[in-house]
């Protein structure tokens, strides 16, 4: 391993740099990749500095990376999934603030693929942004494309994910974003860093699941277990030797990028006898606080700060994370399990249990994300637009739609379940919007009257309407460049008020106010925060309730907006919206590359 270290340093010394390229390609061989960043995973701070200073800012780092089919044996069963390189959960990208990124992604698997790289802003680069059919058709097999994209203004915490039917199941990983050269995290320094990300593991195939349920209309088969970095943990049968364990030294302080890629849950996650600070969220600073408990959202990343104790305790600790839910449907309710272990501690040690919030605890999830602020000090403002030009108010939930004729549908009353944004189920088109888009070519494609209010209106929160049949299309909000936008996001009670998770690509965005019950906008406005809102990628709509966020359209393109529970994004809750070129030439979407994929 050091000869390999000592290759690498020298063969990049010459090519410093403070803003780099990075080209990761998905197609060689693997071992380089693998040795490399288990090394950084284990590195301290402090060794973290000196070997970043050689590995993170030179341009031509070699990552091998590669798409295909492997088995996998997790609760006894052994099925084949698809990952990048064979890894499970995949590779992380590393990079800096300002680095520009380049993935050669290779298709070796019968499926379509495309990657999404969840939380870059993708200035004026929406080519790259992944959400087959929207940005750019998919990567058939045995096809490839380069995907390309710089960082701008973001450090932190976020992830890639593929972004087509539910492949992202098990193709997802880290994406770490240093601070530029010379800059330094605004709280405490950590002794090691740590990611933790959070998954859902199927017994079947769960192509075959979504598959099945859009066919009968009925709700999907939940997951077997939810993981943490792979691995289930001892609380599920045949699963203790798949336990994810963090050792750590007493007196030390440890960051901890916990991410939440499971497709359709979201989690509370805490650590026996131990408290944790949040100091940042989807890739922005926050104002730090302290809690036992953090809540996080499928698409959501939170970093966190974990003191040890100061000397060796008599015991080891599990971290858990277990499911938070309303709705009336089935879920998973188990709950993953890894073990904090002190290094150099007796070998037989009582094992302490956290004690996390009841499955449906919604004061507790809102009291949560209230305690989220931005920074919003000179050299991490919160810019969030004070005046506002195009307001949106758009319900969000489930509905129904017709079983069609001679058939059996297993939804609500025989109908198929359905979901949707201000009663639009969105049907996904058959050719990429964006290329659409920028060569005029939008007939037959999409239409830009996406409703800017619900077609009715009705108690969203109290007793459903009669009537839950939703409509279909594929349609876009128009946005002139630089318009300040405002959206109110509620939740319905149609077929069961739940959190909603909704994402926005191409855009943070900030949390300006949230509340329960419905929308008042001629109060509820007064009480909005727009000093230190907090700025994020990924919202939960509160349960029986309402979320109102603002951004400024600052990025041409087309970007898509969907929640982040799988099973509600297959059901039409999703929609798209277009933001026009400005007049200058650093305004305006470039061409598309030539390697971009033809449906």
């Amino acid at each position: 391993m050091p000869s390999l270290l000592v290759f690498c340093v020298l063969f990049l010394l010459p090519q410093l740099a403070f803003s780099i390229t990075r080209h990761y390609t998905f197609n060689v061989p693997y071992y380089f990749h693998q040795n490399v960043f288990a090394y950084l995973e284990t590195i301290t701070y402090f060794q973290h500095l000196f070997f970043s200073f050689f590995f993170l800012t030179c341009s031509n780092i070699c990552v091998s990376y590669q798409i295909k089919s492997h088995n996998v044996t997790r609760l006894c069963n052994t099925k084949s999934i698809i990952s990048v390189n064979g890894k499970f959960p995949g590779p992380r990208i590393v990079a800096r603030e300002g680095d520009q990124v380049l993935v050669k992604v290779v298709n070796y698997v019968p499926n379509n693929i495309t990657i999404h790289w969840h939380g870059i802003r993708q200035l004026r680069s929406g080519w790259s942004d992944g959400p087959a059919y929207i940005t750019q058709c998919p990567i058939q097999t045995g096809q490839t494309y380069t995907y390309n994209f710089t960082i701008t203004g973001q450090r932190g915490t976020l992830f890639w994910h593929a972004h087509i039917s539910w492949l992202r199941a098990t193709l997802y990983g880290p994406i770490i974003i240093f601070p530029k050269l010379n800059e330094t995290y605004p709280f405490e320094k950590p002794y090691k860093e740590v990611p933790i990300i959070f998954g859902e593991w199927w017994n079947v195939d769960p192509e075959a699941v979504i598959n099945q349920a859009l066919q009968t209309g009925g709700g999907p088969n939940v997951s077997d277990a939810y993981t943490m970095n792979g691995l289930p943990g001892p609380l599920y049968n045949c699963s203790s030797k798949d336990t994810f364990t963090l050792k750590v030294k007493p007196g030390k302080i440890y960051m901890l990028r916990l991410i939440n890629a499971a497709l359709n849950d979201e989690l509370f996650f805490g650590i026996a006898n131990h408290t944790i600070t949040v100091v940042e969220t989807d890739a922005v600073y926050v104002k730090p606080f302290i809690t036992d408990i953090a809540v996080i959202t499928p698409g959501q990343t939170t970093t966190v700060l974990l003191k040890t104790k100061p000397s060796i305790p008599n015991a080891t600790f599990f971290m858990m994370a277990s499911p938070y839910f309303t709705g009336l449907g089935t879920f998973d309710n188990s709950t993953v399990a890894g073990i904090l272990k002190y290094e150099k501690s007796k070998k037989k040690l009582p094992l302490l249990k956290p004690i996390l919030p009841a499955v449906n605890s919604t004061s507790f999830v809102a009291n949560f994300t209230k305690r989220f602020r931005s920074l919003a000090n000179t050299k991490f403002p919160a810019n969030v637009p004070k005046i506002v030009n195009k307001k949106f108010f758009f319900t969000v939930g489930l509905g129904t739609s017709p079983c069609p004729n001679n058939t059996t549908c297993q939804g609500p009353n025989g109908t198929k379940f359905a979901a949707s944004i201000n009663n639009v189920s969105f049907a996904m088109p058959a050719k990429a919007m964006l290329q659409s888009y920028f060569f005029g070519q939008s007939n037959g494609v999409y239409t830009s009257n996406f409703p800017v209010n619900p077609p009715f209106a009705f108690n969203y929160t109290g007793p459903p309407p009669n009537n839950t049949m939703v409509s279909n299309g594929t349609k876009a909000v128009v946005l002139p460049f630089n318009a300040s936008v405002e959206v109110i996001l509620q939740d319905t009670s149609i077929l069961g008020a739940e959190s909603h998770p909704l994402h926005l690509h191409g855009f943070n965005f900030f949390v300006v106010g949230e509340g329960f019950g419905n929308f008042d906008p001629n109060n509820d406005p007064a009480k909005f925060n727009l000093a230190d809102p907090i700025e994020r990628n990924t919202v939960g709509v509160p349960s029986g309730g309402w979320v109102a966020f603002r951004f400024l359209a600052d990025n041409p393109g087309v970007w898509f907006m969907h929640c982040h529970f799988d099973v509600h994004t297959s059901w039409g809750l999703r929609m798209a919206w277009i933001v026009l070129d400005g007049p200058e030439p650093n305004q305006k979407l470039p061409p598309p590359p030539s390697d971009l994929p033809k449906c």
